[in-house]
């Protein structure tokens, strides 16, 4: 019977993890509409638990990879192009709408002078750190369907008012002739 000790038994769970992680990002990093990795140094609990849930909320995730991971990870992705962002103290932003990750980021980083954004990916187009502050700038998928709709619905309004404007002239113009003829 060989010695299975606790060191043993903890490098092979600690591999399956690590195995599973990287599949995970690995996925991720292929699914996503945007990336962003930026530096968190000096950032509370309390304050990336803010982050999280504001990410979450708006429909994007935030998480804190170990750089050797995040780089495995990379290898065979669109993405592969952030893989030298990967230094120091990284999180990664990601969300499937490529406005959402970048805005929500950029967004905590105005109130959080500790978090520094590195760059990002979105497909297989490199972002760096300018580019991912000028993608924030744009409005999300949802807005842009909003405003194109809106200018959609516009032009049918008023095709509907002029259409029935000589209807609404002929009423009024008959009942004109009603009240004059009541009063005479």
């Amino acid at each position: 019977m060989q010695d299975c000790g606790p060191v043993n038994w903890r490098q092979t769970v600690e591999r399956a993890e690590k195995r599973e992680f990287v599949t995970e990002l690995n996925e991720v990093f292929k699914a996503s509409g945007s990336v962003v990795v930026a530096h968190y140094a000096g950032v509370t609990v309390a304050q990336m638990n803010d982050f999280r849930s504001k990410m979450r909320a708006a429909g994007g995730t935030v998480k804190v990879a170990k750089n050797r991971l995040a780089k495995i990870a990379l290898q065979g992705t669109e993405s592969e192009g952030i893989v030298d962002l990967f230094k120091g103290q990284t999180l990664i932003a990601y969300s499937n709408d490529p406005i959402t990750a970048p805005k929500v980021v950029m967004d905590f980083a105005k109130t959080n002078d500790k978090v520094v954004v590195l760059g990002g990916a979105m497909g297989s187009t490199t972002l760096d750190a300018e580019a991912v502050k000028s993608l924030a700038t744009l409005p999300s998928l949802d807005e842009l369907r909003a405003k194109l709709l809106g200018m959609i619905q516009t032009p049918a309004t008023r095709i509907a008012g002029v259409v029935a404007a000589p209807a609404s002239q002929l009423a009024r113009v008959f009942a004109a002739y009603a009240k004059k003829d009541e009063a005479a």
